[in-house]
């Protein structure tokens, strides 16, 4: 139960409070509630008052931090909010002898407002994927040359209906050197830009972010990783981070860009600003339409919302999720943003069938994705790892560097020098036709593509785990893509060299004379699949992102092979793809449904039994205010006495705190004055505890001038509760379905316990670290002596452009250094910026945000 205390925790107890301009808002309507309450209108007025109270509650723990949303409880609250709607609408009914035209409007409004707020999301995320995919392209080609006749144009906006060449469109110079340097400085320049946008404005737009969205959408609270300023950031910086040449993608980007749409969007409607559910509906949706958009996939979009992204998935949500990924497909192909009515650049239809004896030549594609995605996997989270020990102070100059490196060694390759997407359309091409790219299938150059293409593979596996990770906006799943396209070409080739080669061969009867037998780009489509399959480890998704890039009927049983080939052996190297290994990195308390454990201990093996409780009776304010000072527990267990604990009910901190400064606000409450929870044996004899409780805060106010406060409303009298031996997994199989905050242990009405998913999560890595015991000691040595190696090397170039510029330039002192101006800037914050302002989901975020769990 550690998590981040409120924001209310660490107040010293005063008369008054002084709360914020949304705070007072909300209390002087729940003022003019109480007050219509003390002048005698009950009944509705007095479930109004209780809907005001929640309302309030609500509000503050949207500012509440690295928490998890308590699903059981909000499933609850939202039960009581449909019923005291009944009751309003049956009172309306007495009251007016019937429903009126406004409110039978008002009504359907209130249905049909899902609908609403799934469109207009839509439509935002084809707008912006549309935006983000003309401005990349432009990025990317500006680095090569530029259009005589527009500026603005890219080069194949800047050729269209040429044939014969392309005049308007020329190189920056006639000499390659001079386009080498220029390149390099392009990318270096679009590096530089994007990292310190993420480092000054929105540090959460760096990476992929699939694994926090899991995490959100499991119940995992982190404020401001869906915020307005984060969505902006990351619009701006995906297109400079894609177009500097770092091997990284734009698919994981825009899930994420599209759940922050989904996010801010919905926060202007009520009903998904005050209902955590429902929200949870909305952003899985956008998840299925962010990949709809990447991969102009819509049916491919939500099989990944279900296969990869949502704990919680119902008939309801995947409706929703379709009808969102449709309109954003259909405003994204209105747009037309490359003129060629593709989604995608590189959409390709293919005409012509496969033989059986090319099978032995798909399982080793789907081989080389299993095994690439258990390569990637594994150093990548050693890099990510020395990138947290040693780099987090030097975000900026890292981007950079990565992406002057990328572009120095890119440059001289022809298929690492174009953008990734625009190289996997080339890969994807039949041979037949005008389709041909610097003499890709011509038969004289058959050996040279095929070394250029192995280099490229290996460069470009290289580049993927240094790159993805580092503090700009970053995805793996094109630069996976484009890896495997060019390993598939690659065998593509060979085994079209081998047909040439032995023509007769019994191997090859099934060919037809006179007619092409293999089709390199069919391999490189394969390939393509196989590596987002490995680095992912999603199958179902794949296959049809794959047909609805392609068309191609004919390839859904060779896709659904190396998919299939490439699954098996992924699962050799462990489960969970690339984004479950950085939950597990980052320590996100995040319990997968995909996994499954056998750990054959009880609950009351891992359970905390050191608890802090409150006594039903006997408390003062004072001692319940330093309980709250003192520990940042997110809730307490109320018990009888302390030495027979029976268990009574739980209520939440943020509850407690609201309602301790509730009744300050009302009048002075002094530190002895005796707090109860629960409420007096004669309303007790006449209210059932299962009821809502009848005490408010008019009695709370008249009860604290006698120095007493009843706080029996605000617990919860039947929390959730196990057995102690009640096996672990059955436990865990609770968090994982109801998805409540704690899980209380008691025995016979006794509390002896509590376990939350921390609890859990600890206990798995426990014994899977016994189970798989392992020495990190010679890893560490050859950090560090990689880490002395840089320091080295960055003092040798400092004194020399010290030297050079004899003393005027300086690296290191504040001016020129990446992490020193990063730190300068982001301090330089006034606290009265956008980014100081913090919502949940709808804010901004810590520069140095904690986690759950500890990292690993």
């Amino acid at each position: 139960m550690t998590s981040r205390s409120t924001s209310f925790s660490a107040q010293q107890p005063r008369p008054k409070l002084r709360p914020s301009s949304s705070s007072r808002s909300f209390s002087r309507r729940l003022s003019f509630a109480v007050s219509s309450a003390e002048q005698g209108q009950n009944g509705v007025a007095a479930s109004g008052v209780e809907h005001q109270i929640e309302e309030e509650i609500d509000e503050i723990k949207r500012y509440e931090d690295f928490t998890t949303i308590d699903w059981v409880q909000d499933a609850a609250r939202e039960q009581l909010r449909r019923k005291a709607q009944r009751r309003e609408d049956a009172g309306f009914f007495q009251r007016e002898g019937g429903l009126g035209w406004r409110h039978k409007v008002w009504e359907s409004y209130d249905a049909g407002q899902a609908w609403i707020v799934v469109s207009l999301i839509g439509a935002a995320i084809g707008l912006n994927a549309a935006f983000l995919n003309i401005v990349t392209e432009w990025l990317s080609d500006v680095k090569l040359g530029y259009c005589t006749t527009a500026f603005y144009l890219n080069e194949n906006f800047c050729c269209w209906g040429a044939e014969d060449g392309c005049a308007d469109w020329h190189r920056w110079s006639s000499l390659w050197p001079v386009n080498y340097v220029l390149y390099i400085l392009f990318s270096t320049l679009f590096a530089l830009t994007s990292a310190s946008l993420v480092k000054s404005f929105a540090p959460y737009a760096a990476g992929s972010g699939i694994s926090e969205i899991k995490c959100i959408i499991a119940g995992f609270v982190m404020k401001g990783f869906l915020g307005f300023w984060t969505l902006l950031i990351k619009s701006i910086g995906l297109p400079l981070a894609i177009a500097s040449g770092l091997s990284v993608g734009k698919e994981g980007p825009s899930v994420h860009y599209a759940v922050c749409t989904g996010n801010v969007i919905s926060r202007f409607f009520e009903k998904y600003r005050r209902n955590a559910a429902k929200t949870r509906e909305i952003l899985s949706a956008c998840a299925a339409a962010g990949v709809a958009v990447a991969f102009g996939s819509p049916i491919g979009g939500v099989l990944f919302s279900l296969e990869e992204m949502s704990s919680y998935f119902p008939l309801k949500t995947m409706w929703r999720s379709y009808f969102c990924a449709l309109v954003a497909t259909a405003v994204l192909a209105a747009m037309n943003p490359f003129r060629t009515g593709q989604l995608v650049m590189f959409q390709v239809k293919y005409d012509r069938s496969w033989h059986f004896f090319e099978i032995i030549f798909f399982v080793i594609i789907g081989i080389f994705g299993g095994l690439y995605g258990a390569f990637v996997m594994k150093w990548n989270l050693r890099a990510q790892a020395f990138r947290k020990k040693y780099l987090t102070k030097y975000a900026i100059i890292e981007a950079t560097l990565l992406a002057t490196g990328t572009a120095i060694i890119c440059y001289p390759n022809m298929f690492l020098r174009r953008d990734m997407t625009e190289s996997m359309e080339i890969l994807f091409l039949e041979c037949e036709g005008a389709n041909d790219y610097d003499g890709l299938c011509e038969s004289e150059n058959r050996w040279s593509m095929v070394l250029s293409l192995a280099i490229a593979t290996v460069l470009r596996v290289f580049l993927v785990i240094i790159s993805y990770g580092c503090k700009v906006p970053a995805g793996i799943f094109v630069p996976s893509m484009a890896i495997g396209a060019s390993f598939g070409r690659m065998v593509g080739i060979l085994v079209q060299a081998l047909h040439e080669s032995f023509p007769t061969s019994k191997f090859f009867s099934a060919c037809e004379p006179d007619v092409p037998c293999i089709t390199p780009g069919t391999y490189a489509f394969l390939g393509a699949g196989a590596a987002l399959s490995g680095i992912m480890h999603i199958t179902v998704s794949v296959v049809v992102i794959m047909f609805e890039l392609t068309g191609a009927l004919t390839y859904i049983l060779p896709t659904m092979i190396v998919v299939g080939i490439t699954k098996a052996v992924s699962d050799r190297f462990g489960k969970g793809g690339i984004a479950d290994r950085m939950i597990w990195f980052n320590g996100f308390p995040f319990l997968d449904n995909k996994e499954e454990h056998t750990f054959n201990v009880p609950v009351s093996h891992i359970m905390t039994s050191e608890i802090t409780v409150l006594l039903s009776s006997g408390l003062k304010v004072g001692d319940v205010e330093k309980i709250l000072a003192d520990t940042d527990f997110q809730g307490f267990p109320v018990v009888e006495d302390r030495a027979a604990k029976v268990l009574l009910g739980y209520i939440g901190r943020t509850e407690l705190r609201y309602a301790i400064d509730r009744a300050k606000k009302e009048r002075y409450v002094p530190q002895t004055a005796r707090c109860f929870f629960t409420p007096p044996a004669s309303i007790a004899a006449s209210t059932p505890s299962s009821a809502a409780p009848p005490v408010t805060f008019d009695t709370m106010a008249a009860t604290a001038g006698h120095l007493s406060i009843d706080f029996s409303r605000f617990i919860d009298p039947t929390p959730l509760a196990v057995h102690p031996r009640l096996p672990l997994e059955t436990v865990m199989e609770l968090f994982k379905k109801m998805g409540p905050r704690v899980i209380l242990v008691e025995y016979r009405g006794k509390l002896t316990g509590l376990v939350t998913v921390k609890d859990c999560l600890k206990y798995q890595f426990k014994v899977e670290a016994q189970e798989n015991p392992r020495d990190d000691s010679i890893l560490q040595e050859s950090q560090e002596r990689l880490w002395e190696t840089m320091k080295q090397t960055v003092g040798w170039v400092t004194d020399r452009v010290s030297k050079v510029s004899g003393g005027r330039l300086r690296l290191g002192d504040g001016g020129v250094q990446g992490g020193s101006w990063a730190r300068s800037s982001s301090d330089r914050r006034s606290p009265t910026s956008p980014l100081s302002r913090a919502h949940m989901l709808d804010g901004t975020e810590n520069d140095d945000p904690g986690l759950e769990l500890e990292d690993r």
